[in-house]
């Protein structure tokens, strides 16, 4: 499955990139992205009518809010992904 290269600053903004058919189906980010972050990875995809972007949390931040946080949020999530196994079943 051939794999999209974004430059650092998405790639640092994505949590997951899904394929379909060897081509990006959609790309779940922490924040949403602003409008010149979609147009440059729809460029990056060569495709102008790319629109399957989702995010895990709803509230805008801007970049300097991002780089603030972004280690506590990664860290934090990835923790509580990977201890969902450890939690006591009901």
């Amino acid at each position: 499955m051939s794999r999209t290269d974004f430059p650092i600053h998405l790639q640092d903004k994505i949590f997951e990139i899904r394929y379909a058919a060897d081509e990006v189906s959609e790309i779940i980010s922490y924040f949403p992205f602003s409008e010149h972050e979609k147009q440059e990875i729809s460029q990056i995809l060569d495709s102008e009518s790319f629109d399957k972007f989702r995010t895990i949390f709803t509230d805008s931040v801007t970049d300097d809010e991002w780089n603030e946080t972004k280690a506590q949020i990664k860290k934090k999530f990835h923790d509580e992904l990977f201890d969902i196994d450890n939690f006591p079943k009901s």
